[in-house]
């Protein structure tokens, strides 16, 4: 097991050796240049680009209105302590992603597992989402997903989408022969519309999963912890737990399947990742006590050290947590 520090707070994270397939070298090798799967090109590729009626500052501004509905009506984690700790695993995740735009993060009280981003970077995640996180680099995992969306532009691409399908609707009114049908059509999508900022296809989430676990490996998460918590709420094990997040686009077998794909097709291996910290415990411990703390500052000087030891040679049972 190695040992890791990361940041000025000297809080101690958990490493461990992954017993997981990544891409070899000559993998590597044909990986095209500035393509989505080119890791060395993140930020610099053309992810999220395609037809958009929104211009960057225009998404920032839908999202900013859209942002304000939602907190009229949410109840949000009043704790500095957690609420810099999740905004600090957020702002490390997009420096190593595609963003072209600033992102703000929220943890909304509430027991439902659950995030999800507005266009504009405005990412929210429920208070029972980072509860059900076994570790720092699966609550990672779910943020980059996330953050991945915003990076795509899927809000304002699918609002784009929506927009040409109604005026195509409304030539089916006045020119075409669909009469009352036609209309029926027009009222259908407009009530839809506004699901398209948060209901995506599933080639989007595939998208996200996509270029989220990118963002993670560049950050130095361990990549396999975003299986893990998926595979935390299948729905084959947990069935209708996790209706919410997961309800279009449940996390399937073949979901998990792409994924661990990815990892060994484009992800070169590494020695080490974070996996967790002592600050993540620390965390969660406020969040299922309640506990609130508005001002003062936070005492970081005794970490404490959470390990994984490789398993004896004879054992086949699962490392120590």
């Amino acid at each position: 097991m190695l040992v890791w520090t990361r940041g000025s707070s000297a809080v101690v994270v958990a490493l461990l050796f992954v017993q997981v397939s990544f891409a070899d070298p000559q993998q590597q090798k044909k990986i095209k240049t500035g393509s989505e799967a080119d890791i060395n090109s993140i930020g610099n590729r053309k992810v999220g680009h395609g037809l958009n009626f929104y211009s960057l500052d225009r998404e920032i501004a839908l999202g900013s209105r859209l942002a304000r509905e939602v907190e009229r009506s949410t109840k949000f984690i009043d704790d500095r302590r957690v609420n810099e700790y999740v905004n600090r695993i957020g702002q490390d995740l997009v420096r190593d992603s595609d963003a072209r735009l600033p992102f703000t993060f929220k943890v909304i009280d509430s027991d439902e597992v659950d995030a999800f981003a507005l266009p504009g970077g405005f990412l929210y995640v429920n208070r029972g989402l980072i509860l059900l996180a076994g570790e720092e680099a699966e609550l990672a995992g779910i943020l980059a997903h996330e953050i991945a969306h915003v990076c795509a532009r899927h809000g304002t691409r699918n609002s784009t989408r929506n927009k040409i399908a109604l005026v195509a609707s409304m030539s089916l009114i006045f020119f075409g022969p669909g009469g009352w049908a036609g209309y029926a059509i027009y009222t259908g999508l407009r009530v839809g519309v506004p699901l398209t900022f948060l209901k995506f296809s599933r080639s989007e989430e595939s998208e996200a999963d996509y270029l989220g676990l990118q963002y993670m490996f560049r950050a130095g998460y361990d990549p396999e912890a975003f299986v893990t918590f998926f595979e935390r709420v299948d729905p084959e094990t947990s069935p209708g737990k996790f209706a919410t997040m997961f309800s279009s686009h449940p996390p399937t077998r073949n979901r998990i399947k792409a994924i661990q794909k990815e990892i060994a097709t484009i992800l070169p291996a590494r020695d080490r990742y974070i996996v967790t910290t002592s600050e993540f415990d620390a965390i969660k411990g406020r969040l299922s006590r309640g506990e609130q703390d508005k001002g003062t500052d936070w005492d970081r000087s005794r970490p404490t050290l959470r390990t994984r030891t490789e398993p004896d040679a004879n054992d086949a049972a699962r490392p120590d947590r």
